[in-house]
Formats: structure tokens, sequence, C-alpha cells
């Protein structure tokens, strides 16, 4: 991690609310549904596929976790009334995973009931550790209701995924993986860069030997390259490419125009400065990436 990177995520907490807009726009499709839907619009205008996230999983109550569960609908609603292609991701804290688990249960069994009845995915994304065991649960509960149409994501930078991968393995699960972001102790997750790299290669291949449907989530070139190894001569409906909103724009088009597709995580919701924040901060690295990436457009635009 460069000295740069650490820079730009410690000043963060005293950078105006302003700059943190300008620098968080290309990668927040913005505050309302319909900054949403355009977003996605555009994106599959372009052949790539999304994935929308509301802002919002810091909850207190109940009311406001059915909330974000009604926007969640919301969301179902207009992906189906624009013909779009995408699904959802949601966030269990947002449901009340750590207020409630019954609500987060019954809140998160509405939403997949509702995106099945239109042929959408539910993605459920992956938190801080605390989460994981009952995240997994809930999963393997709505698989084994029968429910297909629900994905889970694994990270690779843990130190138990490889089992988890393993003790998943009669669902043949839809998995979204990635390195992991947030901040764990050395004693669950691995710190080293290049560790982390072998970890998500090898959970890869793991998934693939399993005859998962793999998202390939990353943007580091180095994983990309090897990653597009792995999947040479697969079925494209074995697995897909996915970034973030906004970032490595350029490489998600290559992979499109090479005929790997390719899904695009469009967060968007009021809480857009909190989720800048934490997101940054919680990855240094990140907030590197997305600095020096407003700052090339900025460049690019003088």
């Amino acid at each position: 991690m460069s000295l740069f990177d650490r820079a730009v995520a410690s000043a963060l907490p005293i950078v105006p609310r302003s700059v943190v807009r300008r620098v968080s726009a290309p990668y927040i499709a913005g505050a309302t549904l319909d900054d949403a839907r355009r977003t996605v619009a555009t994106l599959n205008t372009a052949g790539k596929r999304a994935t929308v996230d509301v802002l919002g999983e810091e909850i207190h109550t109940e009311a406001e976790a059915r909330a974000i569960a009604a926007m969640y609908s919301d969301v179902l609603e207009a992906i189906e009334e624009d013909g779009l292609d995408a699904n959802i991701s949601v966030k269990l804290t947002g449901l009340g995973i750590k207020l409630d688990l019954d609500l987060c249960r019954s809140l998160l069994e509405g939403l997949v009931h509702a995106a099945g009845a239109q042929g959408a995915l539910v993605r459920i994304d992956m938190e801080d550790a605390t989460c994981v065991d009952d995240t997994l649960a809930l999963y393997r509960e709505l698989r084994g209701q029968g429910l297909d149409n629900v994905g889970i994501v694994l990270q690779a930078y843990l130190k138990r995924t490889l089992d988890d991968i393993e003790d998943l393995r009669d669902l043949r699960p839809s998995v979204r993986l990635c390195k992991g972001i947030y901040i764990e102790p050395r004693a669950i997750a691995f710190q080293d860069f290049a560790v982390v790299q072998r970890s998500f290669l090898g959970c890869l291949e793991a998934l693939l030997d399993r005859d998962s449907r793999v998202g390939i989530a990353t943007h580091d070139e180095h994983l990309l390259v090897e990653s597009l190894a792995r999947v040479e001569g697969r079925p494209t409906s074995g697995y897909e490419f996915q970034m973030l909103l906004g970032v490595r724009e350029g490489r998600a088009t290559e992979l499109v125009a090479a005929g790997h597709p390719v899904r695009v995580y469009v967060p968007f919701g009021q809480q857009w400065y909190e989720y800048s924040l934490r997101r940054l901060q919680e990855n240094p690295r990140m907030a590197g990436v997305i600095a020096k990436a407003t700052m090339g457009r900025a460049v690019g635009r003088s």
C-alpha cells in the first residue's frame, strides 16, 4: 500500500463534503432511484450488466430495515419496468442482521421471492467477519427452500474461504469472489498482498472445479489476466467479470469486446457520503485508485 493511498484515506474526514462528492461521483450512480435507472440503462447499452445496491446499511431500527427492503422492492420494479439487465446486491446489515435475525430473514425472503417472480437474482453481499456465519446460514436456508435465484459473496483474504467453498459444494452456488475490503485480524485473514492474490486464484479454481457460477470481482490486472486463463474455453454462462462503477471502465469495455460477460456494481442512495468515507477508509488502496482515476479525468479535460 503506497503512501499516497494512505494519505488520501487518512485525509478524507477533513475533506469538504463537496470534494468527497466529486471524488465519489464516478462510482456512485447518485442519490435517487432514477439516477440508478439511468446509469444501468447506459451500462446495458454498452453491453454491460449491472447489480444495484441501495446505500444505507447503517440502520438502528426495524423501521429503517423495512425502509431499505422497500427501496429494494422499488429497484426490482424499476428493473422489470425498464427491461434492464440487472439484479440486486443486498447487505444484510441493512436488513437488520445485527438487530434482529428473524426480521432480516423475513425481509430477505421477501426480496428473493419478489426477484424470483421476474427472473432476477438477489446477491447477498458479504460483510465483516462477525457477519459471515449468519450470512452463510441464511443463504443455505434459502437454498434449502428451493430458492435458486440467490447468490452469495466470498472473500479470498479470509483463511476460512476454501473450507466455505467446500461446505457449499452441494449447492453449486452462484458466488461473487472478491479479495475482501474489511480490516480483519491476522489470525483470520491473510495480510500480505501476494498471498491474497494466490488465495483468490486458488478459490477461483476451487469454485470452477465445483461447477459454481462465479462472478470474478477484481480490478487487479494480474488477477484479471490469470482469471482469463482459467476461464478460457469455458462457457460464458459459468462466469462473469464484475467491477465497481467508475473503476477501470476501459478494461471492462475491453472484456466485453472480447466476448466476456461483465457486470458493474451500481450503488445509489441518500447515504452516498457515509458510504464513500467508509469504503475509502476501509480500503486505502481503493482510495488511491479512485483518486488517481479522478485526477486522470481532470488532466484529460484540461
